[in-house]
């Protein structure tokens, strides 16, 4: 079976071009908030040495808000990964019915490992949490 210009999903559809430009975009966005973050912690680095109690935010701190934000951006990275895995899984039982049960379990071991990822990096918060590595 080859892919036509106007195959449903596929190069020169409507939903195919709107991914290529929601990829595009997101890779922009993607690397506009790396170079935010990148600024952001210069000011962290320029703090004087030696001043104790000067009023800026503590490692436990910075360990919160540095945790909250990885396990937003994981269960974020997470629940795209599951919808596409399910979302490919429905359009591959749709046009082999008969494959359903293979296609099943392949797709629940995905979205296992998947899921394991996002409970890894609340694992990782969680120690950052209750470790406090720099003694804040």
């Amino acid at each position: 079976m080859t892919l036509k210009s106007g195959w449903l999903g596929g190069p020169g559809h409507e939903s195919w071009e709107r991914r290529e430009w929601m990829g595009r975009i997101g890779g922009r966005v993607a690397w506009v908030a790396t170079g935010f973050l990148l600024l952001a912690t210069g000011t962290v680095w320029a703090a004087e040495a030696g001043t104790g109690g000067g009023g800026g935010m503590s490692v436990g701190v910075i360990s919160i808000i540095t945790g909250g934000f990885a396990m937003a951006i994981a269960s974020a990275a997470a629940a795209i990964g599951q919808s596409r895995a399910i979302a490919a899984a429905l359009d591959g039982i749709s046009r082999q019915p008969s494959a359903a049960p293979r296609i099943q379990v392949a797709m629940i071991i995905g979205l296992a490992l998947i899921e394991s990822l996002a409970i890894y990096v609340l694992l990782i918060s969680l120690i950052v949490f209750f470790v406090k590595p720099f003694g804040g």
